[in-house]
């Protein structure tokens, strides 16, 4: 599905134009135009009609994810495939946006698309509860997407979707570690290849030099904007709770065993306007890229 502006109308009617008639219905043609108004008189006419056409895929639904996801949609982009193997958990509610009183346990995807539905009720939102890897690469990016934000946070799924959009050409924004960090005015936007200072894009670059035959020489752009910090991670502190042991789990029983905390060698501390601010930043570069504009 692809909805546009009226060309004949434009976004802004005539200051002596007779106000249209409108609709009671939510999803009627006017109300969708005044829903995106102030985005409209940011972008254009024009604009509008871009994003309004596009088809966005997020992969990854987490501190950074889904405030992409949710950004994108506020913008008016018309298509949305959002996906997230995971299930919503406690430890999410300082971050991710779909983790609210009632969502515990609940998939991330299908929770969020509900809210994105809410928010611009004529996108289309395609929501996926899958892991991405290179069986599932096919199917998720299948439609000839318009662009992928990659907000990944697991190297090999990573790795394996920037060679794959790099392959078949689709634009791709990446998101860098946001973890361990608490300073949201230090997030900028750099090419892949020339992010300094984010230990995770430095292995995410060096798999993809090894696996996926990406250029070896420094500071050559690929053509692959990234969110990072330079900030250096906070390593993180032991709680109360931990009972002098380190790291005690506290998520529900029965988690998803594909990112289940006892899995992971550490687990950094996380704050909202850190994660947040990195989605913000790839919904930016991910609109400016449909749109023609320079990132």
């Amino acid at each position: 599905m692809t909805t546009q502006f009226i060309p004949s109308a434009g976004l802004f009617p005539s200051r002596k134009a007779a106000a249209p008639a409108v609709a009671d219905d939510e999803t009627s043609t006017y109300k969708l135009h005044r829903r995106f108004d102030r985005m409209g008189r940011l972008v254009g006419d024009t604009g509008m009609q871009k994003l309004f056409a596009s088809h966005v895929v997020v992969v990854g639904l987490g501190g950074v994810g889904s405030w992409a996801a949710e950004s994108l949609a506020r913008s008016g982009v018309g298509k949305l495939t959002i996906v997230d193997f995971d299930l919503i958990c406690v430890t999410n509610a300082n971050r991710q946006l779909h983790a609210v009183r009632g969502t515990t346990g609940k998939p991330k995807a299908a929770v969020m698309a509900e809210r994105l539905r809410l928010i611009n009720p004529r996108c289309e939102v395609v929501p996926r509860q899958e892991f991405y890897n290179a069986a599932a690469s096919d199917d998720l990016l299948a439609g000839a997407p318009d662009l992928v934000v990659d907000a990944i946070d697991n190297l090999a799924a990573k790795t394996h979707l920037i060679a794959t959009c790099r392959k078949r050409q689709i634009p791709l924004v990446v998101s860098g570690g946001a973890s361990g960090r608490m300073d949201p005015t230090q997030i900028r936007i750099a090419d892949l290849n020339a992010v300094e200072n984010d230990p995770f894009l430095a292995a995410t670059r060096k798999l993809l030099r090894k696996h996926h035959e990406f250029p070896h020489r420094d500071k050559e752009s690929w053509g692959i904007p990234a969110v990072y910090s330079p900030e250096p991670a906070r390593d993180p502190l032991e709680l109360d709770y931990d009972n002098g042991e380190g790291f005690r789990c506290v998520c529900p029983q029965g988690e998803n065993d594909l990112h289940g905390c006892m899995h992971r060698n550490v687990i950094y501390g996380t704050a909202s306007f850190v994660t947040g601010a990195f989605g913000l930043a790839c919904a930016s570069a991910a609109v400016r890229t449909l749109l023609g504009q320079p990132v």
